[in-house]
């Protein structure tokens, strides 16, 4: 009787789902939040939690999933989490556009100022534009879930960063709590206002679902990794190459056009400088003009020194996404010239070469009379094997012949002068 009791108490209260995201501010992002609030409001979900660490991200999707949390008739608590995690930039600011924001010690929250993803300089009336639009978005959000408003716009206007205590004395925050246990403890009874009620949050012998990333953001996830994309913008060109040179290959031109897709497509989420991408671009196309009217290594040194610094200016140093390595851009800079000038052109070199079956492979080898030719008739070793031959020249003994054309099982050469 009392387990039946407990039951229809805990079913009474509904389930807490709990979501995590431990990556820049993204449209995929977008896609977890949006589609987990929607499985949550389906299954009879009562709470949404989601974990966040998060270094910033887009504008665009920071105000849809602000959208989604005021949307949903679900409180939403954000946590920031884990200790050493932080919620900066665009994370901040949907974390305190939460019905509850929490914060774990060892975290930070803060340096909200917008700038500009991708590498270009934002003209100083564009740049007061959003800096003003920005203040006014954190207003709004102030007001409605009874924040300081002067913290949230010293947040965008000075990029100030709090830690938890300076958070919660500040009125930024609501809670502070160690771990997850501690976070679903201190929510029990507490009391948030949505769309005109109040809603009483019941967390104690509520069951807690674990929601997870779908293939499909998983793999979003991984192709927006700008290492991961910057490899993949290579690979397709290293595979269109090699279908260009030999065509019919199929296999390396399919692989070649979606690795090139799915490289453009992560690149263009996560925000390139357009200059780095056009560098890389030069510097391929200067490696195929070596390869393809050798200058001696002019162009090929030109196009190493443009992939070089295309890769360096790819991604803005400001870039939530992280940047990518040198060591990964050392190496595949060295790795595209080499299959540029060494494997392109061992290609090249037996695309050209005059294609023969059969006997007909013997046409340009060289040999050796074995015998006198009397009459224009004589013997001749090659390749291992003697052959009846026919020459106009004079041939003794052991002279060295050249193979000019082959008829049935005889051939005809030439004396090597």
């Amino acid at each position: 009787m009392v387990l039946l009791l407990l039951l229809l108490v805990s079913l009474s209260f509904g389930k807490v789902f709990y979501a995590k995201w431990d990556d820049a501010v993204s449209p995929i992002m977008l896609e977890y939040v949006k589609r987990n609030i929607a499985e949550a409001e389906k299954e009879g979900g009562s709470l949404f939690v989601l974990e966040l660490n998060t270094p910033g991200g887009l504008e665009t999707s920071m105000r849809q999933i602000i959208q989604e949390f005021q949307r949903t008739p679900l409180p939403v608590v954000v946590y920031v989490y884990p200790p050493g995690g932080r919620a900066a930039s665009a994370g901040a600011i949907i974390t305190v556009s939460a019905d509850v924001a929490v914060m774990a010690p060892g975290t930070n929250i803060g340096a909200a100022h917008p700038v500009q993803v991708g590498g270009e300089r934002m003209e100083e009336a564009v740049k007061e534009k959003a800096l003003q639009d920005m203040l006014a978005f954190v207003r709004s959000i102030a007001k409605e879930k009874g924040r300081n408003q002067e913290v949230l716009e010293r947040m965008v206007k000075e990029s100030i960063s709090l830690t938890p205590d300076e958070a919660l004395k500040d009125g930024v925050i609501d809670l502070i709590a160690v771990d997850r246990a501690d976070l679903l403890q201190k929510l029990d009874g507490r009391k948030v206002k949505k769309h005109g009620k109040e809603i009483v949050i019941r967390t104690s012998g509520v069951a807690v679902i674990d929601v997870q990333e779908s293939l499909r953001e998983s793999f979003l996830r991984v192709i927006t990794n700008p290492t991961v994309a910057y490899m993949l913008l290579l690979i397709g060109f290293y595979g269109i190459f090699f279908e260009l040179y030999n065509p019919g290959s199929i296999i390396p031109g399919a692989v070649g056009v979606v690795s090139l897709l799915l490289g453009l497509y992560g690149l263009g989420i996560i925000g390139i400088n357009w200059l780095g991408l056009l560098l890389i671009l030069a510097g391929i196309l200067l490696l195929v003009l070596e390869l393809v009217t050798p200058t001696f290594g002019g162009l090929a040194i030109a196009g190493v020194i443009a992939l070089a610094i295309g890769s360096l200016v790819l991604i803005s140093p400001d870039s939530p996404y992280g940047d990518i390595p040198v060591s990964v851009i050392a190496t595949m800079v060295f790795a595209t010239a080499f299959f540029f000038l060494v494997a392109g052109r061992l290609g090249l070199k037996a695309q050209k070469r005059k294609k023969m079956t059969g006997y007909e492979e013997l046409i340009g080898e060289e040999g050796e009379a074995i015998t006198d030719f009397k009459g224009g008739k004589g013997k001749v070793f090659i390749k291992g094997e003697i052959w009846n031959a026919i020459s106009q020249d004079d041939i003794k003994k052991e002279d060295k012949v050249l193979v000019e054309e082959v008829r049935g099982l005889t051939l005809y050469v030439r004396k090597v002068r």
